[in-house]
């Protein structure tokens, strides 16, 4: 059967496209001729994202922790591309503090962002996902794999994406979806500018982040973007439930 590593006629949805690893993404998969909406909370960095992509890429702001969205997000989806075959879970916040600090609104603010919202939209893109034999690709983050001290909550949202990422990838194999995830390790982008933390805190976890990365230096966007989109492509036709760090090396020190 002949394969390929495109997304040539795809249509292909990647949440938290303003930025970071969701902006890298999403230029990414339209290099490869895929139809990408990009999803934000904020519609500038969104038109910046589809401004410098090479493709097309349709900009849809949202608050996907708001009552209905995820629903109403792939109806608009279904409405104008007629089908959708890649979800990329990418949005999130990494908002916290040490023990003693975590009050209950920004706890759910992490659980809305980074789990609630992933759960909701999955399974309103589910039933489209089966009729193209689609792929869910999650973002995770490698931390959770190993512990953050002073930043808890966050890898634990990360870490329970994981693990459906695994029970989705059982449930939906019969229906020909395939459910996989990216862990990244250190990579630069803005989330730290949003944690919460002082500089100097900043400072010190990248400090502690390089000392701890083999490869001895910050990945950058685009080299998670290319393990999504790796992920995503035909050719793996054959993973599902995979986790791939993308992390230096980190977890194997």
């Amino acid at each position: 059967m002949e394969t390929t590593t495109t997304s040539s006629g795809r249509v292909v949805v990647v949440t938290g496209g303003g930025t970071g690893i969701g902006r890298a993404a999403v230029r990414a998969f339209a290099r490869q001729g895929a139809t990408v909406v990009a999803v934000g909370r904020r519609p500038e960095p969104l038109r910046e994202t589809a401004a410098g992509a090479p493709g097309a890429v349709h900009p849809y702001p949202a608050d996907l922790t708001a009552d209905g969205v995820p629903e109403r997000l792939v109806r608009d989806v279904l409405a104008a591309h007629g089908r959708l075959d890649v979800l990329v879970n990418n949005a999130g916040v990494a908002v916290g503090g040490p023990l003693g600090t975590l009050g209950r609104e920004v706890i759910g603010r992490l659980l809305e962002t980074n789990l609630v919202a992933p759960v909701l939209l999955t399974q309103a893109a589910a039933p489209a996902l089966r009729a193209s034999r689609g792929t869910v690709v999650n973002v995770t983050t490698a931390v959770g794999q190993r512990g953050w001290p002073a930043n808890s909550v966050y890898p634990a949202t990360k870490s329970a994406l994981e693990t459906l990422t695994r029970c989705w990838a059982l449930e939906l194999a019969p229906d020909g979806v395939r459910v996989v995830a990216v862990a990244p390790g250190a990579i630069e982008t803005p989330i730290a500018d949003h944690t919460g933390l002082s500089p100097e805190r900043r400072e010190a976890i990248r400090a502690w982040q390089l000392a701890h990365t083999p490869l001895g230096r910050i990945g950058r966007p685009e080299e998670v973007a290319w393990a999504i989109t790796a992920l995503a492509a035909p050719d793996a036709a054959f993973l599902t439930g995979t986790v791939l760090p993308v992390d230096g090396g980190a977890l194997v020190t």
